[in-house]
């Protein structure tokens, strides 16, 4: 009869594929062919014999990202699009850089869970539980510290500091996605209906058409 620690293990083992995200890597290597009309969940593997070795290097996550813009933040991803050596592999990276008192607003990674490490400056962040308590956890962090992200968490990031802000952050799939909260909601297309956003957010027509004009 087999052992009950046995066979817990390969419960656990069994439970751990069953919730991974990523598909599972059943060779060395599965360098994803970005240019294939084969449509599964994840992409399908170049040849191996085409595969070089910048099929799995990516240069640039030392530059500096253009803040310029509406909420001053720039993130550079290097997910499976621009790495083809991640697919199958469920992770990725990123840099994430802030200007001076500016926001990475509220978003979520529908794929994947964050942890990032914040390189230089001081970040206000924090993750808000779902329903039905809705819990915000939010801390302080300098240069050194770490911070997780739960997968799917709506979150942000905050740059209270008088100067620039970085951090790198890694998630736990190849291609983690990025939803911003606002365009999600005022710049869907088709819209949403404006008596839905009324009725979900409780206030008068005048109201949501102000919003809605700031995003058109």
């Amino acid at each position: 009869m087999a052992s009950p620690f046995l066979l817990l293990a390969v419960l656990a083992l069994a439970f751990a594929q069953a919730l991974a995200y990523d598909p599972t890597p059943l060779q060395d290597f599965c360098v994803a062919d970005l240019k294939s009309n084969i449509f599964i969940n994840g992409f399908p593997c170049k040849n191996p014999k085409t595969v070089t070795v910048e099929d799995f290097s990516f240069s640039g996550l030392n530059i500096t990202g253009n803040t310029k813009n509406k909420f001053g933040f720039n993130v550079t991803f290097v997910d499976v699009m621009r790495l083809p050596g991640l697919n199958t592999l469920g992770v990725s990276i990123g840099r994430a850089d802030y200007a001076p008192y500016r926001i990475l607003p509220l978003h979520t990674h529908p794929r994947a869970a964050e942890i990032f490490t914040v390189i230089e400056g001081t970040l206000l962040v924090g993750f808000v539980t779902s329903n039905p308590n809705n819990t915000l956890f939010l801390k302080s962090l300098d240069a050194g510290d770490v911070f997780a992200v739960p997968v799917g968490m709506i979150h942000f990031e905050f740059n209270v500091g008088k100067g620039p802000a970085v951090a790198i952050a890694g998630f736990n799939s190849q291609n983690p996605g990025i939803i911003f909260i606002r365009d999600a909601v005022f710049r869907s297309k088709p819209p949403i209906p404006v008596e839905v956003l009324e009725k979900s957010f409780q206030v008068g027509k005048d109201v949501i058409e102000e919003l809605l004009a700031q995003f058109k």
